[in-house]
């Protein structure tokens, strides 16, 4: 049995397509899904004419966390897990 209320940590990297660069999709993970957002490493410039990409540490419970991936998942966004703890 799965404890919902743990504190879990997942590591993602997410490409954000240029259509999406102005969009506040970190920002509404944080305050629709109730995680914690730290990002780890970002190539996203303000003249970027091609896409960017997040590494991202999503911390909260498990649903939380499956809720902020499924949002993610439904702009259409790229979504890679860290397999392992060597990373990506």
């Amino acid at each position: 049995m799965v404890n919902e209320n743990r504190l879990t940590l997942k590591r993602i990297r997410v490409r954000i397509p240029k259509q999406f660069h102005q969009e506040p999709i970190i920002s509404q993970l944080v305050s629709l899904y109730q995680v914690t957002v730290n990002i780890t490493a970002a190539i996203l410039g303000a003249n970027a004419n091609g896409d960017g990409w997040f590494d991202l540490e999503l911390s909260g419970n498990e649903i939380q966390i499956q809720d902020a991936l499924v949002y993610l998942n439904d702009l259409g966004l790229e979504i890679w897990r860290e397999t392992d703890a060597d990373g990506w």
